[in-house]
């Protein structure tokens, strides 16, 4: 299965600067197989080692975190040496055992020279409760599930995939059905890994159904197994009330739609925690755009999307026939999935940051708003191929951006300030881009 992560991956193991790498990302997004697919292809030797109830690694890492003695007692454990140039060491699960993280700090400093990779399905959690390692002394990488583009790689049309990366719109659009069939599949499975593998083994989709009921289960699990006590509750609430929440024609999160009279006081810690584990994308409001956008977020308003648009279909028992034959019951709820899947895709492209902009009457809504740290790109997203952009107009007239997007079911075309950018090639936005002209101001 092919995974953009990897170049990541090569990237980072040839940079003269490499620090430990921590990848980052969701219950049972492929962390584990990335990691030992990764050893599998570029090392000569793989030493994998699961902290998940690990009482001799937990004994090992409770004493001085000496790089030397680790070394010996990881060599013990894994029965061979481990050779600094050819060897990749893998901790998962590492959050089971904090001073294994710290110790990340202290391979930096003094044994830079082994290539060490650490993951987690809680490690944000971990993170976030101030497990001890400094900041500057470890790399990152997020992983999200498998992109549009991943899952057409995964379903045996890599050549479309590549008709995408090279952006060559006009062969794009002879073979439009293509895409489009494909689009409403991965409506359906997602991007989880092993429902894209069952999908593109069997093209079962009762089977990915029940994929995604036991992954749902697992997440659930997990709000027992590892949340305080007693927020566990208002976890599982605010979970289950996300759907609800998307099939809103202003998708700002309502608390009220939780429970009547819940506040938002009360449903903090649980939505800071589901964030941690990378269970949801919280994207905040902005009321003006300006660069950078963070400077303008109005805390108090926001949307809430799921790590995945296959989960989301299977918490709303979305139909597969309701999904793939466009059906009028489906009209609903099309243009949740549809933002949720925009929303999805853009997570996947490294440093943009990711608002939507409401003015203060409420009369101008724009789905998303882009900051590539240089400019500010809106974003309208269109569930069919309606290409009445009036919020997009108010918007240009206020805050003159270098170009719009609409994203649509619609064919690619450029016009003086917008860009119709087909749905299925939103993962292109970051490349179709340069800097912005010299005149624009961006505010």
């Amino acid at each position: 299965m092919y995974r953009a992560a990897m170049e990541k991956l090569l990237k980072w193991k040839e940079s003269k600067r490499r620090k430990p790498l921590i990848i980052e990302g969701a219950r049972q997004v492929g962390k584990t197989w990335l990691m030992k697919e990764f050893g599998r292809q570029e090392y000569v030797d793989t030493v994998y080692i699961n902290f998940d109830a690990n009482t001799r690694m937990a004994e090992l890492f409770s004493s001085d975190l000496d790089t030397e003695r680790l070394i010996m007692g990881l060599e013990l454990y894994a029965g061979r040496k481990i050779d600094a140039d050819n060897t990749l060491l893998i901790f998962d699960e590492v959050q089971e055992v904090p001073r294994a993280l710290a110790s990340l700090k202290y391979f930096y400093e003094n044994a830079p020279q082994y290539n060490i990779v650490c993951a987690g399905s809680l490690l944000g959690i971990a993170l976030h409760e101030g497990t001890s390692f400094p900041v500057g002394k470890v790399d990152f990488l997020k992983l999200y599930p498998l992109s549009f583009r991943e899952f057409l790689m995964a379903t045996n049309k890599e050549r479309f995939a590549e008709l995408l990366e090279k952006q060559d719109f006009g062969m794009i659009a002879s073979f439009k059905q293509t895409y489009v069939d494909a689009l409403k599949q991965y409506y359906f499975v997602g991007g989880m890994p092993e429902a894209v593998q069952s999908f593109a083994e069997d093209k079962d989709f009762n089977e990915v159904r029940d994929i995604q009921k036991r992954i749902l289960a697992a997440y659930e699990q997990d709000f027992s197994k590892h949340a305080p006590i007693e927020i566990v509750p208002k976890i599982r609430m605010l979970w289950n009330s996300i759907p609800s929440q998307l099939t809103k024609e202003n998708k700002k999160f309502i608390y009220g739609l939780i429970r009547e009279g819940a506040r938002a006081k009360e449903y903090e810690t649980a939505i800071m925690w589901l964030s941690d584990c990378g269970l949801v994308h919280k994207v905040n409001r902005v009321n003006r755009a300006g660069i950078p956008l963070k400077a303008y977020e109005d805390l108090k308003a926001f949307k809430l999307f799921v790590v995945d648009i296959g989960l989301l279909g299977c918490m709303t028992g979305l139909h597969q026939r309701t999904l793939l034959d466009g059906n009028d019951l489906f009209a609903e709820f099309k243009g949740a999935l549809t933002e949720q899947y925009v929303c999805q895709q853009l997570k996947t492209i490294e440093d943009l940051g990711l608002y939507y902009y409401t003015n203060d009457r409420g009369s101008c809504e724009i789905d998303f708003l882009v900051d590539t740290g240089e400019q500010i790109i809106p974003v309208e997203v269109k569930a069919e191929v309606n290409l009445k952009a009036k919020s997009l107009k108010t918007y240009r007239e206020k805050f003159s951006p270098d170009v719009s997007v609409r994203t649509s079911m619609a064919d690619y075309k450029e016009e003086a300030w917008l860009i119709n950018l087909p749905l299925y090639a939103i993962e292109n936005m970051d490349r179709l881009f340069g800097p912005p002209h010299p005149c624009s101001t961006g505010i």
